[in-house]
């Protein structure tokens, strides 16, 4: 696994709106907020499955409602694809339940 090449990496990273890009640390975080507890597990519950599949796992911290994820890829020394794909996953998984429970 290579890290991105600093050269595209402001274009993916631009796919991410809502994520904070730390190049220098080669991290991305997000902060994601649920109605309630049980909504925030059931996200990191999918999140998890996802996780297992792509063979990448966040770093994340649950309070209540609140989900901080961070990502990068410590095999490549920093960030690399597969924190960008597991991110925009994150954001449609996250989009999805936010419609639903509109």
């Amino acid at each position: 696994m290579s890290p991105l090449d600093p050269a595209s990496a402001p274009a993916l990273l631009a796919t991410l709106p809502l994520w904070r890009a730390d190049l220098a640390a080669g991290k991305i975080t997000r902060t994601f907020r649920f109605d309630d507890f049980a909504q925030a597990f059931g996200f990191m519950a999918e999140m998890a499955t996802v996780s297992e599949r792509m063979n990448h796992h966040p770093e994340w911290f649950n309070v209540y409602n609140r989900l901080d994820v961070t990502l990068t890829t410590h095999d490549a020394g920093g960030l690399s694809t597969l924190d960008i794909d597991w991110a925009c996953l994150a954001d449609q998984a996250f989009a999805r339940r936010s419609a639903a429970a509109a």
